[in-house]
């Protein structure tokens, strides 16, 4: 019995040392995830909101950058009203092509939804745009409905524009706006390197 103890004692010990070994040898980083609309919507200080319900159908969202290497790892909306298709679309901005195409139930008005999707890898420093096409959304100004100084830095991401087209076909905003933005669409960022 005292043999067995001994054996089991030294194969513990064994392991524990291989695992604490390999946690040591283990220089990945850990990023956390984050998510840049609360940041954003707090250097911009858009903090009137306006409900639109039925209000008519638009292709709306914001162009960003990463300032680091990362991916896209979930989409997060919320809407004054239900709708169970929102459109969820990113693209890359310089080619004007979609890179992701997404669907989301908003099963509850005023309720966050958040959807897990596919790895999205962003480059650093290259510019992008997520638009979702909805005829509800929030829209969030200033009091004074002043304009904004783009670019808005928001942790790892630099929101460079908020653009808009009418309709609801998937196509590439064409129209400019500096103040509000029509939300809320965002995402979960991790940096990667």
């Amino acid at each position: 019995m005292r043999a067995f103890k001994t054996i089991f004692t030294i194969l513990l010990t064994a392991a524990l040392a291989i695992s604490c070994s390999s946690d040591d040898n283990d220089n990945t980083p850990k990023f956390e995830k984050e998510n840049p609309l609360d940041a954003y919507y707090t250097a911009t200080g858009f903090s009137t909101v306006t409900n639109f319900i039925n209000f008519g159908d638009y292709e709306f969202g914001l162009v960003f950058t990463p300032t680091v290497k990362g991916k896209i790892k979930a989409i997060t909306l919320k809407l004054p009203s239900t709708n169970p298709s929102v459109r969820v679309t990113i693209w890359d901005y310089t080619a004007k092509t979609v890179l992701r195409s997404e669907t989301l139930n908003v099963e509850t008005a005023d309720v966050q939804v958040s959807k897990e999707i596919s790895e999205l890898a962003l480059d650093k420093d290259k510019k992008y745009m997520i638009t979702m096409n909805s005829n509800d959304w929030y829209k969030k100004n200033k009091a004074d409905n002043s304009n904004v100084t783009y670019p808005i830095v928001a942790g790892n991401i630099t929101f460079n524009e908020y653009r808009w087209v009418s309709g609801t076909a998937q196509i590439f905003p064409t129209n400019v706006s500096a103040n509000y933005n029509a939300g809320d669409l965002s995402f979960d960022f991790q940096q990667t390197e």
